[in-house]
């Protein structure tokens, strides 16, 4: 009876930081809208949102109420399941990459600790790998289920794009494997903490290269040729409308999100706090996800402020950066990690 009540207990744990975590995902999502039109406005000498609410604040309300009343439409010549399952896998897969990400360290409570972090898995990145790549059906039952010829090329120019950039980013994460020799986020954010740097310092060349891909991941400009408005009238999601066209739009601020806080975990120590030791382990937890969450909130700063700065690459430049620039460049910082750590060994 005591392991089935501390069974239990451990499953109400797991099951509210589930819904902890879902909750702050799609807070983040929505008011990433609002802060991207502030960027645009700050960057383009505007005021930006101002009028639903003050500074704004209520506009992504405003705008999540509109996808809400919106009617929901069906092409008479779509695949109905499939047109309905598209963003929902899209929206499915967003979140479920945040499964391994360890949020902070552990909160003591009622003699017991508990770890933020939903499953620390061994092979943490691999499934962060899996499900990115199971995003890219999201896109492609969107747009072969819409029945339309624009969204069909977008499908397939955004299906192309993930699976070309995904390999020059599965060799980044490679090299930093090398270093760390483990799979598992937990492990790579304690090695960080207890090894006096983080791990940008050992891969710039590494980090530089899986930003760009995450780029390319989240259909960011001036990746967004899948979404290209002057192109393909809108991109592979040009017949949905309501929620279904919400879920899209919000998956793609969410794998944002999810991008952010995994380049902070892996190259720039995620939830430690350098030079600061915290003795009470609750109110480290809290400040190490406050300054995760700062971590991040500058990496969405970026994505925003690459979006409104640099124009969008013909497809055939954006193929042979994937192809030409990104992966002979992951393989070169690939082999002087595995060389630099031959060395360092017979040493």
């Amino acid at each position: 009876m005591h392991l089935l009540a501390i069974d239990w207990i451990f499953l109400l744990e797991k099951l509210i930081l589930i819904v902890i975590i879902i909750s702050i995902s799609l807070g983040v999502a929505m008011y990433s809208t609002w802060w991207e039109r502030k960027v645009a406005a700050w960057i383009q000498d505007r005021i930006g949102p101002n009028r639903a609410g003050p500074l704004g604040l209520l506009q992504p309300l405003a705008d999540g109420l509109k996808l809400f009343m919106k009617e929901e439409i069906f092409p008479a010549s779509s695949n109905k399941i499939l047109f309905l399952l598209g963003p929902c896998l899209a929206m499915l897969t967003a979140m479920m990459t945040s499964a391994v990400v360890p949020w902070a360290s552990h909160l003591h409570i009622a003699g017991r600790d508990v770890p933020l972090q939903i499953a620390d898995v061994n092979i943490g990145i691999l499934y962060v790998f899996g499900v990115v790549s199971m995003g890219v059906y999201g896109v492609m039952i969107g747009g072969w289920a819409s029945n339309n010829k624009f969204s069909l090329m977008a499908a397939v120019r955004g299906a192309s794009q993930i699976i070309s950039y995904e390999l020059a980013m599965g060799l980044a994460l490679i090299a930093l494997v090398l270093h760390t020799g483990s799979l598992s986020l937990g492990v790579i954010v304690e090695q960080q903490a207890h090894q006096g740097y983080w791990n940008i310092v050992l891969q710039p060349l590494g980090f530089l290269i899986f930003f760009v891909c995450a780029l390319a991941e989240c259909n960011r400009t001036p990746f967004d040729l899948s979404e290209a408005e002057s192109e393909l009238n809108f991109g592979y999601h040009q017949e949905y409308s309501s929620m279904k066209l919400g879920f899209y739009l919000f998956a793609e601020y969410v794998n944002m999100f999810i991008s952010s806080v995994i380049m902070a975990t892996l190259y720039f120590g995620g939830y430690h706090i350098p030079f600061i030791h915290i003795a009470d382990p609750n109110f480290a937890a809290l400040a190490g996800f406050i300054f995760l969450f700062a971590k991040t909130a500058a990496f969405i700063t970026v994505f925003m402020w690459i979006r409104w700065t640099v124009p969008r690459f013909r497809y055939d430049q954006l193929m042979n950066l994937g192809w030409k620039g990104l992966i002979p460049l992951a393989l070169i910082n690939l082999l002087i990690t595995a060389v630099v750590i031959l060395l360092h060994t017979q040493h």
